[in-house]
């Protein structure tokens, strides 16, 4: 790319640079020159601001929602009046506010909602799960839960309709991979939904069959759709609850902020509702789903709430995911060499999207997992973007398989990777046997991407992944799984230290929704987002990091969850 295009991309690349390392906005640690007594004071433990002036300090002092004062005990002291609510942290310590730049808030409220499936050690404990549920359930009622996923399990194999028939031959069940790009449905549902051995299968989807040619009740990616009116009506009121619940979930984890992916338009329109109402305690961020880029394009930016809801962005599906061979390989999966994964978009139809995306100032987030959908994007992002604005800061949701002559197209083009490091924790015990030895050098690629000059945000992919900020942040330091172990080509050299995984959830994520000058720092003037953990994320030994809790959540200086 040369010219003005050329330009405007080096320019991209060098703000990249400055608002991840905290320069662009805030400064070093000061005291803002109004010595009125402060809303709210926090200190008794470190002070991780993430401020490369000053990185570290002994308390923060808060007004009318925006920082005034991030220095020494004596300072904020002097700040403390009448009405000042003083937070002790007794030891526990402070950081920006933790931003999960990759969540599908609904779902997290579904799964406390709902049947939740998270944990299952096999796919006889799925059933007897099931059949506790079923114990009160009415005839006929449908049954959904989410979160199983067979890696590990003795029946060394997907959960099938027979593990469900036995127990519910006449509720139709519906079972969601914890990935979400598979459901297993038992005959009941079949037929409700009118799936036959005979349904053509849908593009980008796939519908499995046993050796015998027979349904195994299992529906990937796109052939889910197959599944619409089957699963539970969702209400304006069972919307709302999950929402509030998701939020609620998020907040006690420690998460201050989360960039909805996925979302749909009614669940944006419900969230601008709550935060009317005052009753939106998390900061979101929302990226539509490709069925309703239609109405943001109509609509523009939205904004509700005084920033606490914002929607600029739409979500585009590339492929699949790893664990259910639907992410897109350019070479066949090395434990099934008839598939190369699924690719989920045609390029005839994306063009007209990302052109008027680019046109609007819509940002794009586009799923991609395997090499090949990440370079079918990269090709895609390339031929767009000389025609959006000077700072589009388009994304790749994922982008889990890197082939090495694409890494550095994401730093050339200004791609933000936005990549879950539970991820490398979940695939860690399959991934070698659906990538091979081989193409693991190119898998999970935290260090190649920073190296080239790409920005990665932090996220969870929750309700995918559990969703602790806790857990991420020990992935990316460790790249071990939650019992300290490794693999073999794993390449331990992709982690992260604990200074770029603090940015992946603050000044990375902030950056990535367009708000680097009010959050991702704790610095005088910005907006008081915090999260304060029982753990010191810095110091403590990795495997402390996943047995800690989060102590303070606080968004616009409102403290939303508080531990006991």
């Amino acid at each position: 790319m040369t010219g003005r295009s050329g330009l405007r991309l080096r320019l991209v690349g060098a703000s990249v640079a400055l608002a991840v390392s905290g320069l662009l906005a805030g400064g070093p640690a000061a005291q803002a020159a109004d010595p009125a007594p402060a809303d709210t004071v926090i200190w008794g433990g470190p002070v991780y601001t993430g401020e490369a002036a000053g990185p570290t300090a002994q308390a923060v002092a808060v007004r009318g929602g925006r920082i005034v004062l991030v220095g020494d005990r004596a300072a904020a002291a002097a700040l403390v009046g009448p009405a000042t609510r003083t937070i002790d942290l007794k030891g526990a310590a402070l950081f920006p506010g933790f931003t999960d730049s990759h969540v599908h808030l609904d779902g997290v409220g579904e799964r406390e909602l709902t049947l939740n499936l998270e944990g299952s050690a096999s796919a006889a404990e799925v059933a007897a799960r099931l059949k506790v549920r079923l114990a009160s359930a009415r005839p006929g009622e449908v049954i959904f839960g989410r979160g199983w996923i067979e890696t590990g399990w003795p029946e060394k194999r997907f959960l099938q309709a027979s593990d469900i028939d036995a127990i519910s031959a006449d509720n139709p069940v519906l079972l969601q991979r914890a990935d979400g790009h598979a459901i297993v449905a038992n005959s009941a549902a079949l037929r409700l939904a009118g799936i036959t051995e005979a349904t053509p299968v849908p593009f980008g989807g796939a519908i499995l069959k046993d050796k015998s040619g027979h349904l195994t009740g299992m529906l990937v990616d796109n052939a889910m759709a197959l599944l619409a009116r089957v699963r539970p009506t969702v209400t304006a009121e069972t919307r709302m609850k999950a929402l509030k619940v998701g939020m609620e979930v998020e907040n006690r984890y420690g998460w201050t902020g989360v960039h909805f992916m996925s979302a749909p338009w009614a669940d944006v329109l419900a969230l601008e509702t709550l935060a009317a109402r005052g009753e939106a305690p998390l900061r979101v961020y929302a990226a539509v789903d490709r069925e309703d880029a239609d109405k943001l394009f109509k609509s523009g930016r939205r904004t509700a709430g005084d920033g606490r809801i914002v929607t600029r962005a739409i979500k585009l599906y590339a492929d699949g995911a790893l664990g259910s061979r639907g992410a897109a390989l350019f070479e066949p999966y090395a434990d099934e060499p008839s598939t190369t994964g699924l690719l989920r978009l045609k390029p005839e139809e994306t063009r007209p999207v990302l052109a008027e995306a680019a046109a609007g100032g819509i940002q794009v987030c586009t799923h991609a997992i395997g090499d090949l959908a990440n370079s079918r994007v990269l090709d895609l992002y390339a031929e767009a973007l000389p025609k959006a604005g000077p700072d589009p800061r388009w994304r790749i949701e994922h982008a889990q398989n890197i082939r090495n002559a694409d890494v550095p197209r994401f730093a050339k083009l200004g791609v933000i990777a936005s990549m879950q490091p539970s991820h490398a924790i979940g695939d860690l015990h399959f991934a070698g046997a659906r990538l091979g030895q081989d193409r693991l050098a190119a898998a999970y690629p935290w260090q190649s991407l920073l190296k080239a000059g790409a920005v990665i945000a932090g996220g969870s992919d929750a309700p995918v992944e559990r969703g602790d900020p806790l857990i991420e942040f020990y992935g990316a330091v460790s790249r071990k799984d939650l019992k300290g172990q490794s693999g073999p080509g794993w390449h331990p050299e992709q982690a992260l230290s604990r200074e770029e995984a603090l940015r992946l959830f603050t000044s990375a994520a902030a950056y990535a929704r367009f708000a680097e000058r009010d959050l991702g720092t704790i610095a005088v003037g910005k907006r008081a987002d915090l999260t304060a953990f029982s753990v010191d994320l810095m110091t403590a030994p990795e495997a402390d990091i996943p047995k800690g809790h989060a102590v303070l959540t606080m968004v616009d200086g409102q403290v939303v969850w508080q531990a006991p």
